[in-house]
């Protein structure tokens, strides 16, 4: 293996998945829902399928009229105008975009500033493109940037910032006020901006507002997102880039040696999910918040210090008030004793250190489901 991806590892989604999988425990480790989402949009794949819509090939930037879906979405929910054919890219999922935005965007050496804890694929992104990932510690019990620390951490090789909100694992939303103070940074010291924002559509206790949007930010954001999180196809891996058209083919060009395409059925689904009813994406948030707050107030019940998220649907947890001392031996040991599996966010961190008590859990199930693994760990 090259050196840039010494120490990288298999994922902790993988290690705990397969060891929910040899136990039979409750998986509230990797952020898969259990319920697949709408039956028309299921059928709308069947149908493209029968049809022969994308059974071959798809076009390198995705069907055209999930590329017209992405842009009528974003003018949408945010008033924001993509052009389809110049500045929407459909991607596998939301980790191929941020893979192909890093390789195409980073010189060697380049510094990269993320959130910690950070979703393990920015480390191994950033370290394939050669570049140096600079940390900005998000501190327990709130989780919120330390703008401060932000402007500090820049220095003549910072050439991007790679954000995440809502925030994976914390369920931090980034603010009107940090946003417009990050982009005035962004501005003032001519920094690229990506945002990975594939849990747009679950803000629960906050407003999601795109980076994009901000004074002088619309020419130097790349923002992500998926379909993954908000219909609950997961399995299916269909993300998409909206950016300037240089930023776009920049992307492009790194992402047809990647996958070149993928998912043809599946991106027609797609167009058609973007297209539902409002109501459709305030049941999922009030669907989510009900599921949170069961979570969330089980695991309050049972001993554990819970930093209930404002988004995402996973909540953060710490253990050492139950007398453990190593997240990672306590998630390995509760699928054995307990029959419930969660994310030791040790992973998270550079520093196992500083995240070693805090345990991540999933609340993208079934109600019974969560009832299930809180009386579980209460026994």
């Amino acid at each position: 293996m090259n050196s840039r991806l010494q120490g990288t590892g298999t994922s902790i989604f993988a290690e705990m998945s397969a060891l929910a999988a040899a136990t039979g425990a409750i998986n509230l480790g990797q952020g898969f829902p259990d319920t697949d989402g709408p039956d028309s949009i299921a059928e709308a794949a069947v149908r493209a399928i029968r049809d022969g819509r994308g059974n071959q090939y798809p076009p390198g930037r995705g069907v055209p009229e999930l590329r017209l879906a992405v842009s009528d979405h974003q003018k949408r929910f945010y008033g924001l105008s993509c052009d389809p054919d110049t500045e929407v890219l459909i991607t596998a999922g939301a980790t191929e975009a941020i893979a192909a935005t890093t390789l195409a965007l980073l010189e060697p050496g380049d510094e990269v500033i993320t959130f910690e804890p950070f979703y393990d694929s920015y480390a191994a992104c950033i370290a394939m493109a050669g570049a140096v990932r600079v940390p900005l510690m998000l501190r327990a019990p709130a989780f919120r940037p330390d703008l401060t620390a932000l402007r500090a951490a820049i220095t003549p090789r910072t050439r991007l910032l790679l954000l995440n909100s809502p925030h994976n694992p914390t369920g931090m939303v980034l603010n009107r006020e940090e946003l417009a103070a990050i982009a005035e940074l962004a501005v003032e010291r001519d920094l690229l901006v990506v945002t990975d924002e594939v849990y747009e559509h679950l803000a629960l206790d906050a407003e999601h507002l795109p980076l994009a949007s901000f004074p002088g930010m619309r020419e130097r954001t790349v923002s992500i997102s998926s379909a993954g999180k908000t219909f609950s196809f997961t399995g299916w891996k269909i993300g998409w880039v909206t950016a300037p058209p240089e930023h776009v083919t920049a992307v492009l060009t790194a992402k047809q040696y990647l996958t070149f395409a993928g998912g043809g059925p599946f991106q027609f689904a797609v167009a058609e999910a973007l297209a539902l009813p409002d109501d459709y994406y305030t049941t999922l948030q009030d669907d989510h918040r009900r599921r949170r707050d069961l979570l969330c107030d089980g695991l309050s019940a049972t001993g554990f210090d819970v930093f209930r998220p404002e988004g995402t649907y996973f909540v953060t947890t710490d253990v050492a008030r139950l007398g453990v001392v190593d997240g990672m031996a306590f998630c390995r040991e509760l699928a054995q004793r307990r029959g419930v599996v969660g994310i030791p966010n040790q992973a998270f961190y550079d520093d196992p250190d500083t995240g070693r008590t805090q345990v991540r859990f999933a609340f993208c199930k079934q109600a019974s489901v969560l009832e299930e693994a809180v009386a579980r760990l209460r026994a």
